[in-house]
């Protein structure tokens, strides 16, 4: 039997989402030094009109779309293997539960040391700071854990779960904001991210679907983004902004189900130049080299960030911030990026490397 061929666009489309994160965090990270240590804010509360670009940089709802399609791709060839489902769910629980946990106990650790040596009380905030990118692995670790549900009500149900899942992630919308019970809005917490999860599972009806409808998908999608937004309800931002009334993310909001929309039609909107690109055996080489280091790099990179601003204020005596942000400050992101990546590259090296067992494949989008 031969193997069947790697969907090299899913690496793509897994490792470009951890990326965009990563670099988000590293260039658009502004540190405001208050007495409680280190506050972190954002320039597109300082600069009018930058939040759209969040509508391309807020990769979460692909990332989660993505990894749907991918474990419901592994469950099936593991089913084939004689592969339970508990079994299945705790192996990928593990994979990814443990680097995490390692990071969140040497951080922890660390912050306790400082704080008793050296009564550095901030230092907590510190450690707050580096690990809190790590939520939505939790989520992610979540939903894992729901998988054999997720399953279920997809061989029930089909789409009606989708519509569903998009239902209930509005109904909790109006009890939170018509009448006022703010911690209804965690409950999307998992409901919208279990909607961009549970979407993946549909990942190859959507690739064979005409190009027309790829189109109809984007425009959908963004025509969603502009009536939420615009309505005045919900911030444009799909990223927490100093000074808006809430977060689309924090706890996420229906917006990010018109987010998932506009975002999977646009990514089958540029497959087919895509995947022309990634057959270049230079483009196959960049793609396999940076799919096995995303996750390391997703996982360290603020420990690399906290290194690399730990030396600034040693050696320069600042930061480098600048509030509210200037053109110096703009010219300057390149620096803000390659000083956490330098600081990065050695952690990732000492603790980031990890092998799949002997003689096993990995699967498209799985972790290495």
């Amino acid at each position: 039997m031969s193997t069947p061929q790697r969907d090299k666009y899913v690496d793509w489309l897994r490792a470009l989402s951890l990326i965009v994160v990563v670099v988000w965090h590293w260039a658009f990270t502004i540190l405001e030094w208050k007495p409680t240590g280190p506050e972190p804010t954002s320039p597109l509360g300082f600069t009018s009109g930058l939040w759209i670009l969040t509508w391309l940089l807020q990769v979460l709802p692909l990332f989660f779309y993505v990894g749907g399609h991918v474990h419901l791709l592994s469950w099936n060839r593991a089913q084939a293997r004689g592969v339970g489902i508990g079994a299945f769910v705790w192996r990928r629980i593990r994979a990814l539960a443990l680097p995490a946990l390692f990071l969140c106990g040497v951080w922890i650790s660390v912050g306790a040391v400082v704080t008793w040596a050296f009564g550095v009380e901030w230092m907590w905030r510190v450690v707050l700071l580096v690990l809190s990118p790590l939520w939505f692995l939790g989520v992610y670790l979540v939903l894992i854990a729901l998988l054999p549900v997720a399953l279920w009500l997809h061989r029930r149900y089909d789409v009606l779960a989708l519509i569903w899942l998009g239902g209930s992630a509005l109904v909790v919308d109006v009890v939170r904001f018509r009448y006022g019970y703010e911690w209804a809005g965690w409950l999307n917490m998992i409901i919208v991210w279990g909607l961009a999860h549970q979407a993946g599972f549909f990942y190859d009806r959507i690739v064979i679907l005409p190009r027309r409808y790829d189109i109809g998908i984007l425009w959908t999608g963004l025509f969603a983004l502009f009536g939420l937004v615009y309505s005045g309800i919900y911030p444009g931002s799909m990223v927490g902004v100093p000074g808006d009334k809430w977060s689309n993310m924090a706890p996420p909001t229906f917006v990010i189900v018109a987010l998932l929309i506009f975002q999977i039609g646009l990514v089958e909107v540029l497959r087919p130049a895509m995947e022309r690109v990634l057959e270049r055996p230079r483009w196959a080489r960049a793609n396999s080299f940076i799919n096995r280091y995303a996750l390391p790099l997703f996982l360290f990179h603020t420990t690399g960030m906290a290194i690399a601003l730990g030396l600034s204020w040693w050696l320069f005596g600042s930061l480098g911030t600048k509030i509210p942000p200037d053109l110096k400050w703009w010219l300057e992101r390149p620096i803000a990026i390659i000083g956490p990546l330098i600081c990065t590259l050695p952690v990732i090296y000492l603790f980031g490397r990890r092998r799949a067992p002997a003689g096993r494949t990995r699967e498209a989008g799985e972790p290495r």
